[in-house]
């Protein structure tokens, strides 16, 4: 069988990474946090999400408590997108930012987008939610995670609200490890939030400033001198004596305390209750310590447990590095009594892989006057399945169950060899109207997107045009594969 030219580069580049060859890249990621208080969005998050910095991020993770969840509006978010959710994915879409996961829990919401380019390279896609609040029977508190790899290095997000009030400090750590015990997911090399490569924590975790008075407190903030505050701060205090705490890292908190302010002003509580400000908002991370090298002298270096000795090999070939580039508050958002709080981060890793599992082409013109056929070639070896699909989306399109059509892959393969596969979509599921597009194949056994085309046209139907015919909707279908949103 001849080889060809996508095989070549593919095995070009598992050569080039087995020899070590592949430099390191460098990513972005924005990460937020906020408690809304049950208030509605904002008009515009440009600020939040720095939307007119030089750097653009690559990730931006959206971590939300107290998204409002009475019964009528809980219900229309389950068959809609919740208005928070809406916002940022119209925010996001038409710079290339696709919705790749999100997950909710009565108040609280993760949100999870990537640049377009970096979406075939994000597998192992599995969120889930642990409940703490009112004898974990009500969603009130608790923690929500998104996990998955990123160009094979595994990565958690989790978003966590936890008990309130200044008395229970211990509670919340209580929590907090119960959460990170309890959560499971179906991976073999991950199981647990802790096995993961690197982990990011944030959320309203609820630790207060203790001991100091009111009027310390105050004039700390007002001088700027919050560096005099830190060590009463409950989560640095807890973090001496909780060793699991202790593997985790925090920039310095060098802004404002971010709880509890009056509605729509930057005014501290100056209701009858006075609450003490405090840093309840944080975003944390830890990078997994290096697997220990071997002891020669007590033990063979072959009867070491696999797993060690695969990850110091992963370690030393695929390197991650993290650094933090900026941990502040957002001022300017006044709706909620919080504060949000963003970090900015650099990551700095070698990706495992650099070509898709797929590649993938709309074959020829499209258009609604005629049927069409896509062309694809696995690049790599995947487990495919009579599930797989490829959709129709608007080049700036929010998620995957924003597709304009699909076709199932196994059910309309026209013609297929060992190289190269084609697909059939009927021109009745093609807009008429035309407009920029991509195709998108998504694997049901990997749960993700594996491959996009490179945008092309969509011609407008020359037949709809001489007969008059203007459709009232085109792209709006949001329909989901085999009855069930195919995407979190």
């Amino acid at each position: 069988m001849e080889e060809t030219e996508e095989q070549s580069d593919a095995q070009q580049s598992d050569l080039s990474l087995k020899k070590g060859n592949h430099k390191g890249d460098s990513f972005r990621l924005h990460i937020v946090t906020w408690n809304v208080a049950t208030a509605d969005p904002p008009d515009d998050v440009s600020l939040l999400l720095h939307l007119n910095s030089p750097k653009s991020p690559d990730l931006y993770v959206i971590g939300l408590q107290e998204v409002y969840s009475g019964p009528l509006r809980f219900v229309s978010d389950i068959v809609f997108d919740d208005p928070w959710s809406h916002l940022f994915m119209s925010t996001l879409a038409p710079l290339s930012y696709v919705k790749v996961s999100s997950i909710r829990m009565q108040g609280l919401l993760l949100l999870f987008f990537s640049k377009m380019e970096h979406v075939p390279f994000i597998r192992d896609i599995q969120a889930t939610y642990t409940r703490t609040g009112i004898f974990g029977y009500w969603g009130n508190k608790g923690g929500v995670s998104i996990r998955l790899s990123f160009y094979g290095h595994m990565l958690c997000f989790l978003n966590c609200h936890l008990a309130a009030h200044m008395k229970y400090a211990t509670e919340r750590v209580d929590e907090f490890e119960y959460i990170m015990d309890t959560q499971m997911f179906n991976c073999t090399k991950a199981p647990r939030i802790i096995d993961h490569r690197l982990v990011f924590w944030f959320g309203d975790l609820n630790f207060r400033i203790q001991d100091h008075g009111m009027h310390f407190v105050r004039s700390c903030i007002n001088n700027q001198t919050y560096s005099l505050l830190w060590s009463q701060d409950q989560l640095t205090m807890m973090k001496k004596k909780e060793q699991l705490l202790q593997e985790f890292e925090e920039g310095p908190l060098d802004f404002k305390p971010t709880y509890k302010f009056d509605l729509n002003s930057d005014t501290y509580d100056s209701s009858g209750k006075k609450r003490k400000p405090a840093w309840t908002d944080r975003i944390l991370w830890r990078l997994q310590p290096k697997a220990s090298p071997p002891d020669e002298s007590s033990e063979d270096v072959s009867t070491q447990e696999p797993t060690v000795a695969e990850q110091r090999e992963e370690d030393e070939e695929f390197p991650l590095k993290i650094k933090q580039d900026l941990y502040t508050s957002k001022m300017e958002y006044s709706i909620s009594d919080h504060k949000p709080v963003i970090g900015i981060f650099s990551l700095e890793l070698r990706k495992m892989y650099e070509i898709p599992l797929v590649r993938l082409r709309a074959e020829g013109d499209w258009s609604a006057d005629i049927d069409a056929m896509v062309v694809y070639s696995p690049l790599q070896p995947f487990p495919s399945s009579s599930w797989d699909w490829i959709g129709l989306y608007m080049v700036g399109f929010t998620s995957m169950s924003d597709y304009i059509t699909y076709t199932w892959v196994k059910d309309d393969e026209v013609a297929f060899n060992e190289e190269l596969m084609q697909v059939y979509v009927s021109k009745e599921e093609i807009p008429v109207r035309g407009g920029e597009c991509v195709l998108c194949y998504y694997s049901s056994a990997l749960q993700c997107i594996i491959g996009i085309s490179e945008p092309f046209k969509v011609h407008e139907s020359k037949v709809a045009v001489e007969e008059g015919l203007v459709p009232e909707k085109i792209n709006g279908l949001n329909r989901t594969a085999g009855g069930e949103d195919v995407w979190n």
